[in-house]
């Protein structure tokens, strides 16, 4: 996913998202450590879109503190 597309999302959704990224990096490392991964780049790729998400949400979270 792209950087502006969570972005548009709110905290709660990113919060979401960010459950959901950790969930699915989990599977894929099981299914990379049983041999069923055929791409491991996708765990690469997931791995940056939780750092994405994290990033935003402490973006967000800056501003909110600013704007106080």
């Amino acid at each position: 996913m792209k950087a502006n597309q969570f972005r548009e999302m709110t905290v709660d959704e990113l919060n979401g998202a960010l459950l959901e990224k950790k969930a699915e990096l989990f599977n894929l490392r099981f299914q990379l450590a049983t041999g069923q991964l055929s791409n491991p780049m996708v765990i690469k790729e997931c791995k940056k879109d939780i750092a994405r998400v994290k990033t935003i949400l402490r973006d967000k979270e800056i501003k909110a503190a600013v704007n106080e």
